[in-house]
C-alpha cells in the first residue's frame, strides 16, 4: 500500500474512532439527560438544567460530529471537535491528579483521543476516504 493510502486510511480510522467516542457522549444527553446535566455541574460548573436543555446540546453536537464523521467543512466540524474534546479533557483535571482513586485512571484515555482530534484538525486537509469535500 502506498504512503498516501496508508495515511489517507489512517485518517480515515482516526476519525471513525473520535465519532464513535463522541456518539457515545452525544447519544447519552438523549438517553440519559439527567446525567448529562450532572456532568455538566460537576466538570463545567455550570447550573444543572433540564431535559429540553440536554436534548438541544445533543442535537447541537449530533450535528456536528455527523459532519465530522462525514468529513463535511473540515475545518469547521474539526475544529469543534477539537475544542469540544480540550474543554472535556481539561475541565477533569482533578481526575488526573489521584489516578488511582475511584475510576479516575479512565480518564487518562482522554489524552489519546485528544492528540487524534489534534492529528486530524492539522491533517484534515489529507483525510480524503469517505470525506465529503
Amino acid at each position: 500500500m502506498a504512503d498516501d493510502k496508508k495515511l489517507t486510511f489512517s485518517l480515515f480510522l482516526l476519525r471513525l474512532s473520535v465519532f464513535i467516542v463522541m456518539f457515545m457522549w452525544t447519544l447519552d444527553k438523549f438517553v440519559r439527560p439527567a446525567h448529562a446535566s450532572l456532568v455538566y455541574e460537576t466538570f463545567y460548573h455550570s447550573p444543572g438544567f433540564g431535559y429540553t436543555v440536554s436534548y438541544f446540546i445533543g442535537a447541537v453536537e449530533l450535528v456536528i460530529i455527523v459532519g465530522f464523521l462525514f468529513g463535511f467543512k473540515k475545518t469547521l466540524t474539526y475544529g469543534a471537535v477539537l475544542l469540544f474534546h480540550t474543554i472535556s479533557t481539561l475541565s477533569t483535571y482533578r481526575q488526573y491528579a489521584a489516578p488511582f482513586a475511584e475510576i479516575n485512571l479512565l480518564f487518562f484515555a482522554a489524552w489519546p483521543m485528544l492528540a487524534a482530534c489534534i492529528a486530524l484538525f492539522l491533517l484534515r486537509d489529507r483525510d480524503t476516504l469517505l470525506s465529503i469535500e
